[in-house]
């Protein structure tokens, strides 16, 4: 995959009461293992710039297999050889790259055990989540749930487990689960998001609604990144220079003339 920084196209922004923060809204999948990875190197980038306070850190759904069945009997390398028309030697090395890199950044993937599945219903109960002010620890839950602990995120039981551990209240979240009109409107509008971006690919992270950036960076782009975009929203206090010699004052005009 490959990555960049680039201006982001403008989209309909959310209102902010206080306009010295700053936006960062992310599109992922949790089906995506570069996503759990990009997550963590964004963490680490965040807390090295040191804005963890200033920044208002969103995030929105993206699917990267809509047509995935509700129910994959097969598993990941199956399911990637299938869709990709790739050589199984090649989907094991691959596999095997993405989780090195995982454990870099303390992740544990297990592609063995993991469980393909259609993340729509995970994303209607992040929307959920998010309206309970919970969408950041169900994020966590969902990603570690499908790579690390093998645990199948589009079954209804499973996801109500995983609510209730990210803190919701479960019997609204099976409500959630079993009605299919439950905040789709809200996944499909992130979706319509994303296209009006032009994402092609996740995770993509949007800096204040004017700067895009593209992948799994690592945590020193993310660091700079957020750096250049909070100090141009937040411009330095001009310094003023003392005179070299402390005998004369530099001479001015203003509106009741010079002198």
């Amino acid at each position: 995959m490959t990555s960049s920084t680039s201006p982001a196209s403008p989209v309909t922004t959310r209102e902010d009461s206080n306009e010295q923060r700053m936006s960062v809204d992310i599109w992922s999948d949790i089906a995506c293992p570069w996503c759990f990875i990009g997550k963590r190197r964004f963490e680490e980038g965040l807390k090295e710039s040191g804005l963890a306070d200033s920044i208002d850190v969103t995030y929105h759904s993206y699917q990267l297999d809509p047509t995935l069945p509700e129910h994959y009997h097969g598993t990941e390398k199956d399911y990637l050889a299938s869709v990709k028309g790739l050589d199984v030697s090649r989907v094991e090395q691959m596999l095997e790259h993405v989780t090195q890199q995982a454990a870099t950044v303390g992740l544990k993937y297990d592609f063995g055990n993991l469980k393909v599945a259609n993340s729509f219903n995970a994303h209607r109960l992040l929307h959920f989540a998010k309206s309970q002010q919970l969408g950041a620890q169900l994020k966590e839950t969902l990603l570690s749930a499908h790579f690390e602990r093998g645990l199948n995120t589009n079954d209804a039981s499973v996801l109500a487990d995983l609510a209730e551990e990210a803190g919701l209240d479960r019997a609204a979240a099976e409500a959630v689960i079993a009605d299919e009109d439950a905040y789709r409107q809200d996944v499909l509008q992130d979706f319509a998001q994303a296209q009006a971006y032009g994402i092609q690919g996740v995770p993509f992270f949007v800096i204040d609604n004017k700067y895009g950036v593209s992948g799994a960076q690592p945590s020193e782009a993310f660091q700079q990144a957020l750096t250049q975009a909070f100090g141009e929203k937040h411009p330095a206090p001009l310094t003023m220079v003392s005179p070299a010699s402390k005998t004369e004052d530099g001479a001015v005009c203003g509106p009741e003339g010079c002198n």
